[in-house]
């Protein structure tokens, strides 16, 4: 029986707990038993709604051990693991804090403001014999888990090229978001995910040369379009926004070329075009990756393992992409070179 703290109970946090519960209703050996935020509103369950729909189950808070301070979480409950769901500008100390405890730590992503937070993280966990995993959810995605699939086997030959998308409206679920000191804007916490994915399937680039802009102010970049070099030449490109109001809603998109085909996703699934035959959409699980993450960083606990979908190595990774883009974005789109 794993022993969970929830720390932070926003719009992940209480989409996390919503999954924990099924989770928990579905027999895995798993048991919330404390919750943590700083806002009382919040550890009542009085989280604002995000830009996805995570699903909205009646959830009993009374049944749970409430903290307004992780510290005191700590020393009074036995926990296995803890599960943050804080704010980007808080991942790294808290994180590096609950190793330090003796206790396994699921990261909200994106990992950390910057790559030397990242490594701090990482060191902690190694000291310690701790796992540590990021929420990096679209490697658990059913759509994109089977554009890897396809990548790694080389069922159309290799990838020539790619282009991903994701945008909606500004955040409204977190002040802190629309800082850019705290949350990197949406270039570190919107297109991560889409940095992320460049990242897990076709590896860290060469370069990369990132137009942006600053809408809201004080917000950082809130419109980004990113290009990537790599070695042989496939042209890859991806985009956010956040600034897509009204009636806009919530969307993600990629379109990945190969040398024997291509694969679509789009709000109407996800569709292969193979050259020499007729299009297909495979049978795809219907889960969202955030109740697969989870179920993944459970099982791997569960059975003594180690983290390998989301390892924390791989995830600085995608950090270190994205500070790239950042200092190309502030110059004009120059060419950065990836460290």
């Amino acid at each position: 029986m794993l022993r969970i703290g929830l720390v932070g109970l926003g719009f992940m946090g209480r989409t996390h707990l919503e999954n924990y519960v099924r989770l928990e209703a579905e027999g895995v050996a798993i048991q919330v038993v404390a919750l943590c935020d700083i806002d009382p509103v919040k550890l009542e369950g009085n989280a604002v709604a995000g830009n996805i729909d995570t699903g909205a189950s009646s959830i009993d808070f009374s049944k749970y051990k409430k903290y307004t301070d992780v510290e005191e979480m700590i020393e009074k409950e036995q926990l296995d693991f803890v599960d943050l769901a804080l704010p980007t500008y808080l991942h790294r100390d808290i994180s590096v804090q609950c190793l330090n405890a003796g206790l396994h730590v699921l990261c909200e992503k994106p990992m950390a403001l910057n790559a030397e937070e990242c490594q701090d993280m990482i060191a902690a966990a190694e000291a310690n014999g701790k796992q540590l995993m990021i929420g990096q959810c679209l490697r658990f995605w059913p759509a994109y888990v089977y554009l890897k699939e396809v990548v790694e086997n080389g069922t159309y030959g290799q990838a020539t090229g790619g282009y991903f998308y994701r945008g909606g409206g500004t955040p409204t679920w977190g002040p802190w978001l629309l800082e850019k000191e705290k949350s990197g804007g949406a270039l570190l916490d919107m297109h991560v995910h889409d940095i992320d994915m460049v990242n897990w399937l076709f590896g860290k680039p060469e370069s990369v040369s990132c137009l942006a802009r600053n809408v809201v102010p004080g917000s950082g970049y809130d419109m980004v379009s990113a290009n990537y070099k790599y070695s042989d030449g496939k042209v890859v490109n991806a985009q956010a926004d956040w600034t897509l109001q009204g009636d806009f809603g919530f969307d993600m998109q990629f379109r990945v070329n190969f040398q024997g085909g291509n694969l679509v996703f789009n709000s109407d699934g996800l569709k292969v075009n193979p050259n020499d035959s007729a299009g297909f959409k495979p049978e795809l699980s219907p889960e969202m990756g955030y109740y697969l993450e989870l179920k993944y960083f459970i099982e791997t606990l569960l059975a003594g393992g180690t983290i390998v979908t989301a390892a924390p190595l791989s995830t600085k990774d995608s950090i270190e992409i994205a500070v790239a883009e950042i200092a190309s974005a502030d110059g004009q789109g120059a060419w950065v070179q990836v460290k």
